[in-house]
């Protein structure tokens, strides 16, 4: 019998492991607080049976976590000095002011007890490239912890790690940094400086990612939704998506590590494009149901066994206010239509807050009966 990170680690090789791989994409400490006591991700996991996949964020810089601490990342060049103006941790208002020598930038967000997002963007004006050019810093990556975190989890699963920045890929880094239906016209106005952009931000990743060298990350996480489909066109995503994608992953791969391509969104149209990214899995398979643009198996079928899948469970319609049938249907589809022939872990589209324990012990379980060979 396979431990969780053989389990996994065979399905990401694109192998056929002992049985179908069950997880989520990642627990929310709201749901795990709410439902599951306080206790931590590796033992929820546990509680039900899954295979592992521990998400490491220190020192990554997302935003969006709802503990997030950017004064940690301040420098004498810039100084992320952080206003509070509504600590309710129901309606989390933070007004943050940026002081660099060659000006000042701000930006904006809210948030509740689950996430964070934007209000207002950082980059309002062409010229506000300039100070992240030269003044935005990337942190170093300390290798300790991430050792710790990695013998924790132990043969139980997988330690995932990110490549720095609000989101892991360039194009969508740069969608934190401005309104999206701006940068999507400057793409026909200014195409030119829109590279101009992903190109900083390019090299401050490939930064970091030399800082990455010897963390013991069993798969990297890279893209994110706002390269899908159902945010921009095939032809943009192969303009200002795929040649980014490419030098991250080639850089990546160059350290030895298993890279997993984000489009929590819709893939068609771009499903030879992600392939060509040079990625080494695809997630998280959105179906339709959750408002991306194919089926799973669809997109499975496109890739025809050239990348490894992780994902397809609608994690709303299906997994909370499904019934059980529905649940184990749901899952023997996905393993006789996505991962019939290995190479695939099935779990979750996306986060959940309000799901019953009991539902997703029924999902752990429908996997678990999902053998192959027999």
């Amino acid at each position: 019998m396979m431990t969780g990170k053989d389990r996994i680690l065979t399905a990401l090789h694109k192998e056929i492991p002992d049985r179908l791989p069950v997880s989520v994409h990642q627990w929310q400490q709201y749901h795990l607080d709410k439902y599951l006591g306080g206790i931590g991700p590796l033992e929820a996991f546990e509680r039900f049976g899954m295979d592992a996949q521990i998400q490491y964020f220190e020192s990554m810089g997302q935003f969006w976590l709802v503990d997030a601490d950017f004064a940690k990342f301040s420098t004498p060049e810039w100084t992320d000095e952080a206003t509070i103006v509504s600590d309710d941790p129901d309606n989390r208002i933070v007004h943050h002011t940026i002081h660099t020598p060659g000006g000042t930038l701000g930006y904006k967000t809210a948030g509740d007890r689950k996430t964070t997002w934007i209000t207002e963007y950082l980059i309002k004006r062409p010229e506000d490239l300039e100070p992240i050019r030269r003044y935005m810093p990337v942190p170093e990556l300390d290798l300790e912890p991430i050792r710790a975190a990695y013998d924790e989890v132990g043969d139980r699963g997988i330690l995932r790690g990110f490549v720095w920045g609000d989101q892991a890929g360039c194009w969508q880094h740069a969608c934190c940094l401005m309104d999206l239906n701006e940068l999507l016209l400057l793409c026909f106005d200014q195409p030119d400086w829109v590279h101009e952009l992903l190109d900083v931000l390019l090299e401050k990743k490939l930064r970091f990612i030399e800082s990455m060298k010897g963390a013991k990350f069993d798969l990297v996480e890279t893209g994110g939704g706002a390269s899908s489909s159902t945010v921009v066109s095939p032809k943009l995503h192969e303009q200002f998506c795929l040649p980014y994608d490419r030098k991250l992953h080639d850089a990546l791969h160059e350290l030895n590590f298993l890279i997993t391509y984000h489009t929590c969104g819709g893939t068609f149209g771009i499903e030879d494009l992600i392939v060509a990214n040079g990625c080494d899995a695809s997630e998280t398979l959105a179906p339709p149901s959750v408002g991306a643009n194919q089926e799973p198996w669809e997109f499975a079928e496109k890739i025809a066994g050239r990348i490894a899948l992780i994902g397809g469970v609608d994690q709303h319609n299906v997994l909370t206010d499904g019934s059980d049938q529905l649940i184990r249907d749901t899952v023997r589809t996905l393993f006789e239509r996505v991962g019939s022939r290995g190479g695939y872990v099935c779990s979750l589209s996306d986060h959940f807050f309000e799901t019953p324990v009991e539902k997703i012990a029924c999902f752990a379980a429908a996997a678990r009966e999902c053998r192959y060979g027999g």
